[in-house]
């Protein structure tokens, strides 16, 4: 069975993230989505508007994804592809280069992110439209 993973908050679930873990499950059998942990948000200086246990139930409930573990710190990478033997690594493309170190335990992925629409501009627009 070949295991691919995928890390990031998945607040406010949209196409966006729909089309990447789709995409993402293409790379294998099994896909594990590692979600940052609302402690770990804090840390980044990020707040979801959903908290951890609730955005674990909505990746729960699409089809492409099997698993979905928390993200605790920046470091935990490694670790993670080796302790669930980890064949491929992706993420967005906006974040190329920045994860070729893993590219000693398993092969890595970065896919076009969906033009158009993301969590930043969503909080964006939903600002305009109450301010407005």
């Amino acid at each position: 069975m070949k295991k691919v993973i995928t890390y990031g908050t998945f607040d406010l679930l949209h196409t966006g993230h729909i089309n990447i873990l789709r995409r993402a499950k293409e790379y294998g059998d099994y896909l594990i989505v590692a979600i940052s942990s609302d402690e770990f948000n804090a840390i980044k200086g990020k707040k979801a508007y959903y908290s951890f246990e609730q955005r674990k139930a909505i990746l729960e409930a699409i089809r492409y994804v099997d698993e979905v573990i928390p993200e605790h710190n920046w470091e935990q990478k490694v670790e993670d592809v080796q302790k669930h033997q980890v064949d491929t690594f992706v993420m967005g493309d906006d974040w190329e280069g920045k994860f070729d170190f893993l590219k000693d335990y398993c092969k890595v992925v970065y896919l076009p992110r969906t033009v158009g629409i993301s969590t930043t501009k969503i909080k964006k627009d939903l600002q305009l439209s109450n301010n407005g």
